[in-house]
């Protein structure tokens, strides 16, 4: 089970004097509002690969799926790490994210079609999975399901200025 309380500190050199550490639910509502995310792995000779993904936060993990041919599922079979960010693209307004930590492809049939009914809700039926017995999505192809359980989190608000960082692993 993952970690929903993780210890947040305050990064007074990237923040406003005013500022306070954002608590860990304002970020869970900003993961779970978020249309857009970005998975950064790394490819086998070490060159960073980043992309765009939809994904969805269900009990204390994000999800996203890829198919098993794409690089980054090429990168992941590698090397688990990576990480994702979403946010904005203001430097004045708003509040980014930063998720680190090792991903597992998910193939627990009852959780896939929890993270499949979580895709449909969100963004409709653009992204409406069939979760297949193999343990994969199907829709316009077949995807592999990966889970990201964050190890540590940044958080950037922007108004007022502020870095916090979130440790799951305390």
């Amino acid at each position: 089970m993952p970690n929903l309380s993780p210890v947040a500190y305050l990064d007074a050199r990237y923040s406003e004097a005013n500022a306070q550490p954002t608590p860990w639910p304002d970020a869970v509502a900003e993961l779970e509002r978020a249309g857009l995310f970005w998975v950064c792995s790394v490819r086998p000779d070490g060159r960073p690969h980043v992309t765009p993904v939809v994904a969805v936060w269900v009990d204390g993990a994000l999800y996203f799926s890829s198919g098993p041919a794409e690089q980054k599922s090429r990168n992941l079979a590698a090397n688990r790490h990576c990480a994702v960010t979403t946010g904005c693209n203001t430097w004045n307004q708003g509040f980014d994210i930063v998720l680190h930590g090792e991903v597992v492809v998910v193939r627990d049939l009852p959780l896939l079609q929890q993270v499949a009914d979580a895709f449909l809700a969100k963004y409709g039926d653009f992204w409406a999975f069939e979760v297949a017995a193999d343990g994969t999505f199907r829709s316009r192809g077949v995807s592999l399901v990966y889970q990201l359980i964050p190890v540590q989190s940044l958080g950037f608000r922007k108004d007022p200025f502020s870095h916090t960082r979130w440790d799951f692993t305390a």
